[in-house]
């Protein structure tokens, strides 16, 4: 099993897309028992991959209870670090 922040990671390289509740409920069934799968942590995990220049931010929306998501996603240099360094 990868470490919670590769997985994250790696899971970017799989989707066009997501926001940090869809990288929670994607990885919940491998890695639920982590205390780090929750919200202030996964998007501290965006965040610094974004900082980092693997992934960036590609749009936003309100929630049902007008709750703001950003959804990020890997360009294809911060897909390809991803995969260079984090094997399947």
């Amino acid at each position: 099993m990868k470490p919670l922040n590769y997985a994250i990671l790696k899971h970017f390289t799989k989707v066009n897309e997501a926001c940090t509740e869809e990288v929670i409920d994607a990885l919940r069934g491998q890695y639920g028992s982590f205390k780090a799968l929750n919200k202030e942590d996964v998007l501290a995990a965006l965040m610094t991959a974004e900082a980092n220049g693997l992934l960036e931010e590609s749009r936003f929306e309100l929630d049902k209870d007008g709750i703001l998501r950003v959804y990020y996603r890997a360009h294809k240099e911060g897909a390809d670090t991803i995969n260079k360094y984090i094997k399947d």
